[in-house]
């Protein structure tokens, strides 16, 4: 099979830190084309909307969709009415019946969709998954804590109603959580603490059970200074497993067990290969629904203004 296509819609700074690499070191694809408003690639064919894009590029064969999730549907449409195989970033959209209706549209059009989780793969994340497939959990403990004036610095559209606000990190979580536990969780009770100048949350406590009653208990904070927080911890009859530094190591009884080198986006663009290589779709939306879930369930408390 001759190199796949590619272009990329939204050029930002995932893209430059992510995709390009990934994009590169895959001999399954080749970049053809960009469109964005303020980014472009040196040496790729830039266009500034992905109509102009995709009226002068028919030979595209794939798109990869970096924009805001509150604008992405509307390109997703247009991408796979044209026939071509779409990657979603993460969030996929910003409605479950957005990226649900754009599944019917890849199914009706045979173009591959594929709903991106890159924390899903990063490293430790299966072996923990193996982990707990044999284990008798008691408990889950989630604790996502950053600093989003480091990681999202004057980023309105995060703070805007469909941007997500702490929950574009901690979507991370739930993408990995409900990957690596054996059974559904469902939530059963939340607070969402939202600035009282902002349309999105910046802090989410959450509670869910599973059919057995499996207590898992998520904190989200985007206010953390000092050393970041990404770590599942479960307690086992097997003693305390520690998923830590957003999913690169493996504790168990405070032994590492498995560290390996991040690779998630070149796991993404091998993964979006295969897809379309088989002629097949990966749209799982679990993690999206637990958020629209804390959403619709979530106690709502008001906290002083944030400002960049």
């Amino acid at each position: 099979m001759s190199a796949i296509n590619l272009a990329i819609v939204g050029v930002g700074k995932i893209v430059r830190d992510q995709h390009l690499p990934s994009i590169a070191a895959n001999a399954d694809f080749k970049l053809v084309a960009t469109a964005s408003r303020n980014g472009t690639v040196d040496g790729v064919t830039a266009y500034t909307s992905i109509d102009d894009m995709l009226d002068a590029e028919p030979s595209i064969d794939a798109v990869s969709l970096c924009m805001p999730p509150q604008y992405r549907y509307e390109a997703a449409y247009k991408a796979l009415a044209a026939g071509k195989h779409v990657f979603l970033e993460k969030p996929p959209g910003a409605t479950l019946s957005e990226v649900a209706d754009l599944e019917d549209l890849a199914t009706k059009q045979g173009a591959t969709l594929f709903a991106s989780w890159h924390s899903r793969y990063a490293p430790a994340v299966e072996a923990t998954k193996a982990f707990l497939a044999s284990a008798e959990i008691k408990s889950v403990h989630v604790i996502w804590k950053e600093d989003v004036r480091h990681w999202h610095p004057n980023q309105e559209w995060i703070w805007q109603a469909g941007g997500l606000g702490v929950f574009d990190p901690g979507i991370n979580a739930l993408s990995i959580v409900t990957h690596i536990l054996p059974k559904a969780m469902f939530l059963v009770a939340g607070t969402l603490e939202f600035p009282e100048n902002r349309d999105s949350p910046i802090a989410a406590d959450l509670h869910f059970r599973n059919v057995d009653h499996l207590p898992v208990h998520a904190e989200f904070d985007w206010r953390q200074t000092g050393k970041q927080s990404w770590d599942i911890v479960a307690e086992t009859a097997a003693g305390q497993m520690v998923l830590s530094e957003g999913g690169s190591k493996l504790s168990v009884n405070g032994e590492l067990t498995f560290s390996a080198p991040e690779a998630e986006y070149p796991s993404l663009y091998r993964r979006f290969a295969e897809l379309i290589k088989a002629g097949t779709s990966d749209v799982d939306l679990a993690p999206l629904r637990h958020v629209a879930d804390a959403f619709m369930l979530g106690k709502r408390k008001f906290v002083e203004a944030f400002h960049d």
